[in-house]
C-alpha cells in the first residue's frame, strides 16, 4: 500500500499542536505501511517567506474554495501525484477541496479525510467578529471544504463525539472512526519524579499565541491569579507578543506576581517536569486540546475547564480538576497549596499511556485504510 499525505505546514523549530498530530498521523502511518511507501505533500515550507504577490493570490484564490496556499494549479499537482498512490490521507478537512477534485478527475485509491477539529468552528474562533475582516473570507471557504471532506472522501476520521456529532448536524455524515489526540511517547522511562508539589506551586500554561488561548490565560491573570500564591508560568509560540499586555507592565497591579513569559522554546521536557500543576484555562474551540494529552504523557496534575478536557474519557478529580467559574480554580489550587502531593500524577501517565499514545492508534488506523 502506498500512501500520500496531504499537509498543512513544514515547520522550522516548535511545532504547534495542529502541527505535533499531523506527526502523530504520519507516524503511524510509516508503521502500518512501512516508511518507504508514505510520501508527504506540503502546502506550505515555513523555510520559504512568502512574497505579498502569493498572499494576494491567496485572498484571490479563497472565496473558491483554495485555503491559503492551495491554488487551482497545485490542486491538479496534487491530482496528478496521487496517480501513483493507492490513498491520499489529506490531513486537514480545510484541503477538502483535494477530495473533490480527486473524485471529480476518476481517481480509483482511496481518499481519507482526517478532521483535526471542525475547520468552521475553529475558525470563529480565531478571527474575532469585530476585529478581523478575514474572517468572512476564511469562514466560508472553512466550511464549503469541511462539507466537501464530508461529500468526497471515501473515509472521514474525526477526534471525538463532539466533533462527530458537529460534523452530522452541519453536514449529515458520520465519521467512519474515531481517533482521538495521541502523542508518540517521549518520556518513557525507568524511574519517575518522586518529589511532592511546591507549597508555592509553579503552574504552567502552555499554548500558542491564540485568540482562544490568549482570551484564557488573561481571564486566569486577572480573575483567579490576584486569590492564589503561585509561580506562574507561560509558555508557547509567539506568546512573547503578551509582553505588551497591560497586566504585564511594571505599573500594574499584577506587577511581580511571579509571571513569567517563555517564547518559542526549542523543548518543552524540562518545563514539564518542573512544572507542579498545568492549568489549561481554554474557554473556546473545537477538536481535542493536544496540550492536554502532552501533560497526560507528562504525568502531570492538570487543572482546566470542560474545554480543555473535551474528549479525553478520564476521572478529572484524579487527574486533577475540571474548573469553569474562577472561584473553582482557586479552590482547586489552593488544595494543591494546602496538601501538596506528588508532581508525577501517575493516574495521568497511565491514561495516556492506556488510551492516548500514539501505538493505540495503529488499529483505528488500519481500520480506515483496510476495510
Amino acid at each position: 500500500m502506498r500512501i500520500l499525505i496531504i499537509r498543512y505546514k513544514k515547520t522550522l523549530g516548535v511545532p504547534e499542536g495542529g502541527e505535533q498530530g499531523s506527526e502523530k498521523n504520519l507516524i503511524v502511518l510509516r508503521q502500518i505501511a512501512g516508511e518507504e511507501n508514505v510520501d508527504t505533500y506540503f502546502i506550505h515550507d515555513e523555510a520559504h517567506r512568502r512574497t505579498p504577490m502569493e498572499y494576494l493570490q491567496g485572498i484571490v484564490y479563497m472565496p473558491f474554495g483554495y485555503y491559503f496556499g492551495l491554488t487551482p494549479r497545485r490542486v491538479n499537482e496534487i491530482v496528478g501525484k496521487a496517480q501513483r498512490y493507492d490513498v491520499v490521507f489529506v490531513d486537514r478537512s480545510v484541503f477538502g477541496i483535494v477530495a473533490k477534485r480527486l473524485k471529480e478527475t476518476g481517481y480509483k485509491g482511496r481518499v481519507v479525510c482526517f478532521f483535526h477539529n471542525v475547520e468552521a468552528v475553529y475558525f470563529s474562533a480565531k478571527y474575532s467578529k469585530r476585529l478581523s475582516p478575514m474572517r468572512w473570507l476564511v469562514l466560508p471557504c472553512a466550511d464549503r471544504n469541511d462539507r466537501w471532506s464530508c461529500r468526497y472522501a471515501d473515509r472521514t476520521i474525526a477526534l471525538s463525539t463532539r466533533d462527530d456529532d458537529e460534523l452530522f448536524r452541519r453536514y449529515r455524515r458520520r465519521a467512519d472512526q474515531l481517533v482521538p489526540v495521541a502523542f508518540v511517547d517521549r518520556y518513557k522511562q525507568d524511574s519517575y519524579p518522586t518529589e511532592l508539589t511546591a507549597k508555592k506551586p509553579l503552574c504552567m500554561f502552555l499554548g500558542a499565541y491564540f485568540p482562544a488561548n490568549v482570551e484564557g490565560i488573561e481571564w486566569f491573570v486577572k480573575n483567579v491569579l490576584p486569590q492564589v500564591d503561585i509561580r506562574m508560568q507561560i509558555v508557547g509560540k509567539g506568546m512573547e507578543k503578551l509582553k505588551e499586555a497591560d497586566w504585564m507592565k511594571p505599573d500594574h497591579v499584577l506587577a511581580g506576581r511571579n509571571i513569567e513569559v517563555l517564547s518559542n522554546v526549542p523543548n518543552l521536557d524540562p518545563l514539564f517536569e518542573a512544572a507542579d500543576i498545568m492549568v489549561l484555562p481554554i474557554f473556546k474551540g473545537s477538536g481535542m486540546k493536544v496540550k492536554t494529552c502532552e501533560s497526560l504523557m507528562f504525568g502531570k496534575n492538570i487543572i482546566g475547564t470542560p474545554e480543555a478536557w473535551s474528549g479525553y474519557e478520564l476521572d478529572y478529580s484524579k487527574a486533577g480538576a475540571c474548573c469553569l467559574e474562577a472561584d473553582e480554580f482557586v479552590a482547586a489550587i489552593q488544595e494543591f497549596c494546602d496538601h501538596p502531593r506528588p508532581r508525577f500524577n501517575e493516574y495521568s501517565r497511565h491514561v495516556y499511556v492506556n488510551q492516548y499514545s500514539a501505538d493505540r492508534m495503529v488499529d483505528k488506523f488500519r481500520a480506515v485504510l483496510d476495510d
